[in-house]
């Protein structure tokens, strides 16, 4: 990561930092929209594209093979003697992880929408994931010069969307190729944009002047709506009002900003970020209306049993949280961090709760993209990061030494679909496992488990892309090839009738021979029992020391399989009977008794194959229920219920054969647009239909 001559970040106090993240569908500007910012903020001199994979916050190689964010980057600016961290977020269903992360540290969610395609359904699942942390919220309104474009259409729905909260601030002169400016709702002025853009590197020149005639008419009438909906929340105001006084711009302002501060106000801005229109006012509006870290509620921490309110304070004990870890080739580990209290210099040792570890945070460092900064110090409520913590991860707090205190960390999505991987060269087994601990590390979304009943290592995630993209930065960044297998179903076998059979091992070579004679009887066990054997054997028929061997062989033969190769489950064991010889026999003729002798009396006991059942929880919207109930049913699924969620929406519970349902994240995105949510967990095992035993495939021992 190298500078590369961008303006250096002052150290600024919190009332004056802005932490704001650009959420959205993928398509909508998002990174565009950080890249105008900066460029208009002088941050950068010209600005990339998105096309040509020369953005500020899209720098990984997989990020410009498929032109999509696929993880959040930071980009700070100075504006207006301000410190605003915008962090710029993937749009993209499967890395909706890192979208949580970055609104669990900011403290304003610009909502990016694009004027062509409206609101999408990642800009309603992302504006409910903010709501949720009741998060203020600022739509921008993107595209305004494209063709098919529509502002009023798109008001339209935000308004229909996210309810009566929504209060556009300004309308675009012109439209689609004719739009070139803003009018001002809350100065009732309009801004032009000059042609072409600036070669200053700060953007787009601009010019104020009254509205356009055509539109003096709509903007009045918006004007007003806008106006009644401020004054509402302030009593003063809302009297002058009503006495025909109406309140200057900056009581507006004022009053807006406490609005959207308590998160029921949402203001609506416009522009286009590839032409700059818009955005050097998106800037201003950050920094006078949006909220400062002070102006946010505390941060509830818990200190052993006790909970506690933590503001942020410069001057207060120092408190951090690590949002993010990324993996640099060349500087090795890096943090980024949320500081909540206090001040964070060069050197200041904190300690890791969770590790009892501490951890000497040596050079401080803000990152714009992968391009870093050195920062003297980090006040409360700033967004820092620092390299080579050695044992601290992405959610872990660092306190001061003997301050136990944890914040929760920001939630995570759970993984919703798996893949079996494998590394492509022998003998890289350990150095796979290293890199995916690694890659964890940098993406906590991702699961790593080994499967010990099918002998498999398998990688969870998001979706397909995301998996995708782990599977390459694997190569890339830590030299692991891999390849990938289907993900193998945990079948078993159980027994349905009672059966008996003598085991019998016999072989005589040169001295002494093998000789060993158990006779078993079993029985079928409830589900879920596993395995037991009694020891019926009297008279000595098979002496005491090897009965633990007859187990053995029994528990070995029940290990490698049935008929189909699968793990016998759910038998007892009675083992009644049997000869011994009192030179040739031992505990390894007696281990091969005991697994012939059950072998021969699973093939008698009509065994029959297990299929995993999961339980899932299927949430979508009212009018796709018949669509993912005939699914389900077409999945031999069998439906427990439905229940109506506080939104609206409906959830599906049934119990599904795991098999049906190994893929079904890319089905049911494919099924509902995206709008289905799910989660699954395993319930119970239950038979496998006849008529699908044929179609499976045979385990490998």
């Amino acid at each position: 990561m190298t500078n590369q001559g961008e303006v250096p970040v002052k150290s600024f106090p919190p009332a004056r930092i802005r932490n704001v993240a650009l959420i959205g569908h993928g398509g909508a500007g998002k990174t565009t929209l950080a890249e105008a910012l900066l460029y208009a903020a002088g941050a950068i001199t010209r600005m990339g594209r998105v096309e040509d994979g020369t953005t500020t916050t899209d720098f990984e190689p997989e990020e410009h093979k498929r032109g999509l964010s696929l993880s959040l980057a930071l980009a700070p600016f100075e504006w207006d003697g301000h410190k605003v961290n915008v962090i710029d977020t993937p749009g993209y269903a499967d890395f909706g992880g890192d979208v949580a992360a970055a609104l669990s540290v900011v403290d304003l969610a610009v909502v990016v929408v694009s004027a062509v395609d409206g609101v999408e359904v990642q800009a309603e699942r992302y504006w409910k994931m903010a709501a949720d942390l009741g998060l203020p919220r600022i739509v921008f309104v993107n595209k305004c010069d494209r063709e098919r474009a529509s502002f009023s259409r798109t008001l339209d729905q935000l308004r229909e969307r996210f309810g009566s909260g929504i209060a556009p601030l300004e309308l675009p002169v012109g439209e689609e190729s004719e739009f070139r400016g803003i009018a001002d709702l809350l100065s009732d002025t309009a801004i032009l944009y000059e042609e072409p853009p600036s070669a200053t590197g700060r953007g787009r020149p601009a010019r104020s002047g009254p509205i356009p005639q055509d539109m003096e008419a709509q903007e009045h009438q918006v004007r007003e709506a806008l106006v009644e909906g401020i004054v509402v929340a302030d009593d003063e105001l809302m009297e002058r009002y009503l006495e025909g006084d109406v309140p200057s711009p900056k009581e507006l302002e004022d009053t807006l900003a406490h609005g959207v501060a308590s998160a029921s106000v949402f203001p609506v801005v416009c522009g286009s970020a590839t032409l700059g229109i818009g955005v050097d006012r998106l800037a201003t509006f950050l920094c006078e209306i949006g909220p400062s870290p002070v102006d946010r509620p505390p941060v509830r921490v818990r200190a052993g049993d006790k909970e506690m309110e933590v503001r942020p304070d410069p001057a207060g004990e120092p408190l951090a949280m690590v949002y993010r870890t990324l993996a640099d080739p060349y500087v090795g580990k890096v943090s980024l961090l949320k500081v909540l209290s206090g001040t964070i210099r060069p050197d200041t040792v904190l300690t890791n709760p969770r590790t009892k570890v501490d951890e000497r945070l040596h050079a401080l460092f803000t990152l714009r993209g992968k391009d870093q900064e050195p920062v003297p110090d980090a006040p409360a409520g700033d967004l820092v990061a620092v390299a080579k913590l050695s044992d601290t991860a992405t959610g872990d707090t660092l306190a001061p030494k003997g301050t136990p205190v944890v914040l929760a960390p920001p939630p995570r999505p759970e993984p919703v679909l798996s893949i079996a991987i494998r590394p492509r060269s022998k003998g890289d087994e350990d150095k796979l496992m290293t890199a995916l601990h690694k890659l964890q590390d940098e993406d906590p979304s991702l699961v790593v488990r080994r499967d010990d009943e099918t002998h498999q290592t398998v990688l969870s995630g998001n979706g397909e892309t995301h998996l995708s993209v782990a599977c390459e930065r694997l190569h890339r960044k830590f030299g692991v090839d891999v390849e990938v297998e289907d993900l193998l179903v945990p079948y078993r076998e159980t027994i349905t009738t009672p059966a008996e059979a003598e085991g019998k091992y016999k072989k005589q070579t040169g001295g002494h021979g093998q000789f060993g004679v158990c006779h078993l009887r079993i029985e079928p066990l409830p589900r879920g029992e596993g395995f037991v054997i009694e020891d019926k054997i009297v008279g000595g028929a098979i002496p005491r020391q090897f009965i633990p061997a007859v187990e053995k062989g029994v528990a070995e033969a029940m290990a490698s399989g049935g008929a189909h190769g699968f793990p016998v489950v759910d038998v007892k064991v009675v083992c009644d009977d049997g000869k011994y010889h009192s030179v040739d026999s031992s505990e390894m003729s007696f281990k091969m008794a005991g697994s012939l002798g059950f072998k021969e009396a699973l093939a008698k006991a009509q065994p029959v194959v297990l299929e995993p059942i999961s339980l899932l929880r299927v949430t979508i919207p009212a009018e796709l229920q018949g669509d993912v109930l005939g699914d389900l049913n077409s999945r031999r699924g069998r439906v427990q219920g439905t229940e109506v969620e506080p939104d609206g929406q409906q959830t599906i519970v049934a119990l599904v054969p795991t098999s049906e349902i190994v893929r079904y994240a890319i089905d049911l995105r494919s099924l509902t647009g995206g709008r289905g949510s799910f989660s699954v967990a395993h319930d119970h095992y239950d038979v496998l239909p006849p008529n699908l035993v044929s179609r499976l495939p045979k385990r490998e021992p």
